[in-house]
């Protein structure tokens, strides 16, 4: 549950989610659509499937490139949900506090089937999708704050985490998944690239990587800057976002064919990019606002379908009391 988390990782989480914390800098800015894309009043929100419980509050999603099942996590209580294609309740796959799980924030299932889960208290584990058995765990090594958000896979198995409090990524490369286990260590630190926020605010979250494996996109969503990291240099830049900003930005899925999908989660948007080749330039092409999607945390984008995690933070969730509705996994056309 909740109350499991400790006081400042979830007020932390609590700050970063309110409109209190977007600087003053950005403060006029708080809509990231510009005047070019104007919010689309038809946005054909329905609802893909239900999550069963009455406390889910989920945050991550990831689909199954192989068969399309998507699986979804608790960042109550850890739990990861299960839909096969046509399902309209999913099922619990991971039950809550499987292998010792307090939450189940970013999700990932890469190309060999295996299912990555992160936990914001820890680290990540990887699953086997067929058994549910845990194949390999890793923990943020050293003490103090930290919050392991989100997470990409590269092309070669490499998986890149985020961390909100720390403002590093960490990397497990395919030789340290074989291993089994290990320490999540900083492959690489962006505190000297971010624009300053408050004090106890997130900045990393959201993170995707270029299919052909140039380079990672990680989102500042206090800032709403977007930061691209060179795989191959360790160059840290800049993206150059055009007709908008990415403020309380969250989830992001970026399609081969350059268009980045963005979740941001307070003010009920999602929002579509077209990115450059080279990953230094996002234009801003599509914006839709509705407040049937209950505070998006995240999303996962298939051909003619964009899945959208509907978190109700706001309903007696970390971000404030009240009672939530059923809670469900939105489908949205025409992002």
């Amino acid at each position: 549950m909740l109350k499991k988390l400790l006081p400042a990782t979830l007020l932390t989480l609590t700050t970063a989610l309110t409109l209190g914390a977007i600087p003053a800098a950005h403060a006029s800015q708080a809509t990231p659509a510009a005047s070019s894309a104007a919010p689309v009043s038809d946005s054909r929100v329905s609802t893909a499937f239900t999550l069963p419980g009455a406390k889910v509050y989920p945050e991550g999603i990831a689909t199954d490139p192989r068969n399309h099942t998507v699986y979804v996590g608790s960042y109550a209580d850890g739990t990861v949900y299960r839909a096969r294609p046509g399902q309209r309740t999913a099922e619990v796959f991971l039950p809550a506090g499987t292998d010792g799980r307090h939450t189940a924030n970013g999700l990932r299932v890469d190309a060999r089937g295996r299912l990555w889960v992160t936990d914001s208290t820890s680290g990540v584990a990887v699953y086997d999708t067929a058994s549910g058995r845990r194949l390999a765990h890793f923990e943020v090594a050293g003490s103090g704050g930290l919050f392991v958000n989100d997470l990409t896979i590269t092309p070669d198995g490499t998986a890149y985490l985020t961390d909100s409090v720390r403002s590093v990524i960490y990397r497990v490369t395919p030789a340290q998944l074989a291993a089994g286990s290990g320490a999540l260590v900083p492959a690489y630190d962006l505190n000297g690239h971010l624009t300053p926020s408050p004090a106890g605010s997130f900045a990393l979250n959201g993170i995707v990587s270029d299919p052909a494996g140039r380079f990672l996109l990680a989102v500042d969503m206090t800032a709403g800057d977007l930061h691209r990291i060179d795989l191959r240099t360790g160059a840290i830049t800049r993206v150059a976002l055009q007709g908008g900003n990415l403020t309380h930005a969250d989830g992001l899925d970026l399609a081969p064919d350059g268009t980045l999908r963005v979740a941001h989660n307070t003010t009920n948007t999602l929002t579509r990019w077209h990115v450059s080749p080279d990953g230094t330039r996002a234009r801003l092409t599509r914006t839709i606002t509705d407040p049937s999607l209950q505070i998006p945390t995240t999303l996962s984008h298939t051909p003619g379908r964009t899945l959208v995690v509907r978190s109700q933070f706001d309903k007696g969730g970390p971000m404030g009391p009240g009672t939530p509705t059923a809670f469900t996994i939105a489908s949205v056309r025409g992002l």
